[in-house]
């Protein structure tokens, strides 16, 4: 008999996408660790990436993908969303920095974006092609900024599943009430509240949307997908996501 993990790894390369199987899982980390963080350290110079805080423990890159996208990225090896790093009490809040790097995609759209327009998120470990750590920091998909708006009142402080799919997947949904993420994390949310995502993040991917809600209140709606190969889903959070931002009034 076969062993489930294997299973689920030849599945996964099975059914994704070519290029996605032809990718340098290592690229991200190549650039950030073997470029972006050496430049910083003896040039105070942070290309090829946008931006190196040392201290913080992050950078921003520039994906080679979309108008305005780009990339959250630590400045130490993390694999993933299934990294046990990401739980340990001294974690860095990614989140709350990728949400800070959302002033790089306005730079380029030449704009100030509503929070509503703004999205972040990870994919999971089958659902990418890069074995280092990376939130995507762009716009929304304008669909799904119409469904969350449409919707925002159904969106509680627990998980539930949100009332329409999204990208063709079914999503939980949950409120977060304050307009940064400084002191909230959405790894830590997820693993704290579903003992299930927690023994297995691998397979989760996780959006979170800025939002308004119906009461005046500035906060996110944090999403949550979980693979399921055998339904064609890899749980790709970035689905959610327009890399041509065509939310943005031109």
């Amino acid at each position: 008999m076969r062993h489930p993990a294997k299973l689920v790894t030849a599945l996964a390369l099975l059914l994704a996408p070519a290029s996605a199987r032809a990718a340098d899982p290592s690229a991200l980390w190549n650039i950030v660790g073997g470029q972006c963080v050496p430049d910083e350290q003896t040039a105070h110079d942070p290309a090829p990436c946008a931006a190196v805080d040392l201290a913080g423990g992050v950078a921003v890159l520039k994906d080679i993908n979309g108008v305005a996208q780009f990339l959250l990225i630590p400045t130490v090896r993390i694999s993933g969303i299934e990294d046990p790093a990401i739980l340990a009490p001294d974690a860095v809040n990614y989140w709350a920095a990728a949400w800070q790097a959302r002033s790089f995609v306005e730079a380029r759209l030449h704009t100030t974006l509503p929070r509503d327009l703004v999205s972040l998120a990870i994919n999971s470990s089958v659902g990418r092609t890069q074995n280092q750590l990376h939130i995507h920091v762009d716009c929304v998909r304008p669909d799904v900024h119409d469904f969350l708006t449409a919707n925002l009142d159904k969106v509680s402080s627990a998980w539930s599943v949100f009332p329409v799919p999204l990208a063709g997947h079914i999503y939980r949904s949950m409120r977060i009430n304050q307009d940064t993420l400084g002191g909230v994390d959405p790894f830590r949310v997820l693993a704290d509240t579903d003992p299930g995502a927690r023994a297995d993040m691998g397979h989760q991917t996780i959006v979170v949307v800025g939002a308004t809600f119906p009461d005046g209140t500035a906060g996110f709606v944090v999403l949550n997908d979980h693979a399921d190969l055998t339904a064609g889903d890899f749980a790709s959070g970035e689905q959610l996501q327009d890399h041509t931002c065509a939310v943005v009034p031109k």
